[in-house]
């Protein structure tokens, strides 16, 4: 792992609550582009923004606002998708809808949208979303309310859904991601995990139920990530400090990575609080290196409730990059230049670390 000496750190206070943020990454080349989602509780107003990162003057770095969209509800979670001719920004809301914001490339200019938020969509907040570029772009979107729905945008810039699953409010879904154009995760209460398969209709094909990290108290998963080579192996963060892993080979082993683990399990750990989101790690390299087996769990980068950004990898002391007096909600990992990472701090401040 790097030599935090080498990690460069820059604080830009904002004016408004950050409730998600990531990298954007248009056709321009010599640009940093940061996606952010605000909200202003004076006025109950949310926001989403695109700021240029301007280092050219080391000694004062700052974000510039470039341009701005206006959401009718608070935004509950963000993702940009790189499709072939336009760059796109989806959030979803505490209110149910769902919007697709279409960026000129060249400009970075908010210059057209699309929403989904009729009724039957979702009802309250879609705790999650997550893109996939194939021929357009494919959303899943999963909520609270137990709805799990798949939402098209077609050549035509139109905006079609259906819904691949209802539980009636009997389940609620927290997180989604996808794992390959046809099947995608998610997860619950109980740090539960469910594999969905879109060519094998009427429900969950393979299910993990996680509680064994926490003894009798039962988690909720806040984030999944799944490595692009390795799509059978997904990691989550969620409550209690757990980051856990789970090998579709392997469907009920368990691979706790940090976490309140016990007897021979237990793990390093690192945090006891919320972890709020998890990424593979691709500029750390793994401490198993000469490790070759698909079994291997690469480096995972998390953020918590308790203020600390840090990299777990299994049996391996994890390595802490960034501590916080505040909260980290959330973080992105540049996917353009991995040594480049934004985080969100509760205390309204982005926070910009170069790891070279």
């Amino acid at each position: 792992m790097e030599d935090s000496e080498t990690l460069e750190i820059y604080k830009f206070p904002q004016a408004k609550y950050i409730d998600a943020l990531r990298w954007f990454s248009p056709l321009s080349a010599f640009s940093k582009f940061v996606v952010l989602a605000l909200h202003d509780s004076d006025s109950d107003i949310s926001t989403i923004e695109i700021k240029t990162l301007n280092l050219s003057n080391q000694s004062k770095p700052f974000l510039q606002l470039h341009s701005s969209w206006t959401s009718p509800s608070r935004v509950s979670s963000l993702r940009v998708s790189q499709t072939p001719h336009k760059p796109i920004l989806s959030a979803s809301t505490f209110d149910g809808s769902l919007h697709f914001l279409f960026a000129h490339p060249v400009e970075v200019s908010l210059d057209s949208e699309i929403s989904v938020g009729e009724k039957g969509f979702h009802i309250g907040p879609i705790s999650g979303i997550d893109l996939f570029g194939n021929n357009g772009v494919e959303c899943v979107s999963v909520g609270e309310d137990g709805r799990v729905n798949l939402v098209s945008l077609g050549g035509d810039s139109k905006a079609s859904y259906r819904q691949v699953f209802d539980s009636q409010g009997l389940v609620s879904y927290t997180a989604v991601k996808w794992a390959s154009p046809t099947e995608f995760v998610t997860g619950g209460l109980g740090d539960s995990l469910q594999w969905w398969d879109l060519r094998k209709p009427g429900g969950v094909v393979s299910q993990f139920k996680g509680s064994w990290a926490h003894g009798n108290t039962s988690g909720i998963v806040h984030s999944i990530d799944i490595h692009p080579s390795r799509k059978h192996v997904c990691v989550a963060g969620g409550s209690s400090g757990a980051v856990f892993a789970w090998d579709l080979r392997r469907q009920q082993q368990q691979i706790l990575l940090s976490g309140s683990g016990h007897g021979e399990a237990k793990p390093h750990s690192f945090s006891e609080s919320e972890i709020w989101e998890v990424q593979y790690d691709c500029y750390t390299p793994s401490s198993d290196i000469g490790n070759t087996s698909s079994a291997q769990i690469l480096p995972v980068m998390t953020c918590s409730e308790d203020g600390i950004l840090a990299i777990v990898e299994k049996d391996v002391e994890p390595e802490q990059i960034l501590a916080e007096p505040c909260a980290v909600n959330s973080f992105d990992i540049n996917l353009q230049n991995p040594s480049d990472v934004i985080c969100s701090l509760e205390w309204e401040s982005v926070a910009y670390l170069s790891r070279q």
